[in-house]
């Protein structure tokens, strides 16, 4: 009912989640640039641990002469957020946490088939046959191309439980050129 309502006062875009109520939808846009960037990679290159890009953030854009930054109503992917910050860095490892252990081909299907590594090639072509949905496994395969192709080492993609043996080589799907 209060779904309805926003809708037709505010005019938002809302879904059902999964059964668990409406939330508001609004756009999703990649980033292109971390405004604190040269300021992050000083305290970090200076050992200072660095809290930045929680939750992907919101969106900023500029005025027309470049000088006022304003939010907008959208929210930055996080995955894709991690991917740049993990490029202006400068790190080797992008490590992306999520539900599974593995990413998988078919998932949730009986021919299901996890992925321990996988080149960015390989990556793409998967992405482009559908087999990682936007919305879920998609930004996350998404933000490891662009950060291997960045310049990165390598992405892995795991569960927060397998987290530390991924990164010994032992879990986890890992992207690579």
């Amino acid at each position: 009912m209060e779904a309805s309502k926003l809708r037709k006062e505010k005019g938002w875009t809302t879904i059902n989640d999964s059964g668990r109520g409406y939330r508001r939808v609004v756009p999703s846009p990649n980033p292109t640039v971390i405004v604190e960037s040269v300021s992050i990679k000083e305290l970090y290159d200076h050992g200072v641990i660095v809290i930045a890009c929680g939750g992907g953030g919101i969106p900023l854009i500029t005025n027309d002469d470049n000088t006022t930054l304003q939010g907008v109503e959208a929210v930055i992917d996080k995955d894709h957020a991690a991917a740049l910050f993990a490029t202006v860095i400068s790190v080797d490892i992008l490590l992306i946490l999520t539900d599974v252990d593995k990413v998988a081909l078919h998932y949730g299907r009986p021919n299901q088939k996890e992925l321990d590594a996988i080149t960015i090639e390989d990556a793409k072509k998967y992405l482009a046959e559908g087999h990682f949905p936007a919305g879920s496994m998609g930004p996350k395969i998404e933000s490891a191309i662009h950060f291997v192709e960045s310049g990165g080492e390598k992405a892995i993609i795991t569960s927060i439980e397998s987290a530390t043996s991924s990164l010994r080589g032992s879990g986890g799907t890992t992207i690579h050129s």
